[in-house]
């Protein structure tokens, strides 16, 4: 008998990178008969979805009643990358009782990092779950090699980039009328995508755009595109201070952020840390040059390092000046193709028995056919 393949993990909004990898996952995968378990800021009433109220509990019963031979491929935060001591035990006792596959899907580049400071309960609480997990999927080399060679679990590790093909769909929408007049009135729009903490570096990009502004003697816009999943309001002051050239769109839904970007000159990725990196990748599909911080996904990129304003100011004036040996449109058909690449790959790791299945429609599909 076939197993059921249910989705368990975020969807937007907020506009994450995850709940943006589970929400394109299910859309390209849901004519297979795949379920999703969504939980998120809003209730979601679809075909073959499920919202999960988990801080209820309401995971549970869902367990109960549907769990019963399924392959559970789960992106949520509250089972490993931050354990719930209700959850986990909850968790893997169901498993235990009732014999589902639990596929873990880490896309946390932070974890290696905060796991050497996590209290003894925490501790205890991942490892008592790392070893319930059927497999792992992981978004980069250095999370395999943590889990490999630090966790030392024995189960498979598969590394699978979470850059996924978007839905054929996903650029189609209109930008609301005032959002396009309000970046029309500057010469040059430069866009980033985070939220307002220090780890994702708005105000060493507003500070060094200040500056380009400056030297060029030009009209530039900022425009962040808030996620809102976090907030420190002193930072968020601080990056807006007497700076009424920036713009600051909250929780914009993604096929906006698209038609955002293909509005813009320029896109700017400041994080400390950085699991793959879709928004820069995105960005490219959409013609911009990225200036992005060296983790994560950097090819095609101009570079700088976290913190380092003077090596990113340079960056910043030079993709707005000459961005013609970048490459992007090279860069971006790349992508694309190992988009698609990893698609197949994730459908071989969570549904083996399906085999090649159903042809699935994506952007890059009717791309090739226009």
């Amino acid at each position: 008998m076939k197993k059921k393949i249910i989705l368990l993990g975020p969807y937007p909004p907020p506009y994450g990178g995850v709940s943006m990898f589970v929400s394109t996952l299910f859309e390209l995968l849901r004519n297979r008969g795949v379920r999703l378990w969504a939980y998120g800021d809003t209730e979601i009433k679809a075909p073959g979805v499920q919202f999960v109220k988990y801080r209820r509990l309401g995971i549970i019963p869902l367990l109960i009643r549907d769990a019963g031979h399924s392959r559970i491929v789960d992106s949520s935060h509250f089972l490993l990358e931050y354990p719930s001591k209700i959850l986990v035990p909850l968790w893997v006792m169901s498993k235990a009782l009732l014999g589902f596959e639990w596929v873990k899907v880490i896309h946390d580049g932070s974890l290696p990092a905060r796991y050497g400071g996590f209290g003894p309960l925490q501790r205890w609480l991942f490892r008592l779950a790392a070893k319930f997990v059927t497999n792992f999927i992981v978004v980069s080399e250095d999370l395999a090699l943590w889990l490999r060679h630090e966790i030392n679990v024995e189960q498979k590790v598969s590394i699978i980039k979470s850059l996924l093909p978007l839905p054929s769909h996903a650029a189609d929408d209109v930008l609301p009328a005032e959002v396009e007049k309000l970046i029309a009135q500057y010469s040059k729009r430069v866009c980033s995508a985070g939220v307002f903490t220090p780890e994702y570096g708005f105000r060493q990009i507003a500070d060094s755009l200040e500056k380009v502004r400056q030297e060029l003697g030009e009209n530039l816009c900022l425009v962040l595109l808030d996620g809102a999943f976090a907030c420190d309001l002193d930072y968020r002051s601080d990056v807006l201070r007497q700076r009424e050239w920036i713009t600051v769109l909250k929780n914009v839904p993604h096929p906006q952020v698209l038609q955002i970007m293909k509005r813009s000159d320029l896109f700017v990725r400041g994080v400390c840390f950085e699991s793959y990196g879709l928004s820069r990748v995105e960005a490219m599909w959409c013609g911009l040059p990225v200036v992005a911080t060296r983790v994560g996904e950097t090819r095609g990129m101009l570079l700088y390092d976290y913190g380092d304003e003077e090596e990113l100011t340079r960056q910043i004036k030079r993709a707005l000046t000459d961005s013609s040996g970048l490459e992007v449109e090279a860069w971006a058909a790349t992508f694309r193709r190992e988009a698609e690449e990893n698609l197949r790959a994730l459908m071989n790791a969570i549904d083996p028995e399906a085999g090649a299945g159903p042809e699935l429609s994506s952007a890059s599909d009717s791309a090739q056919a226009e």
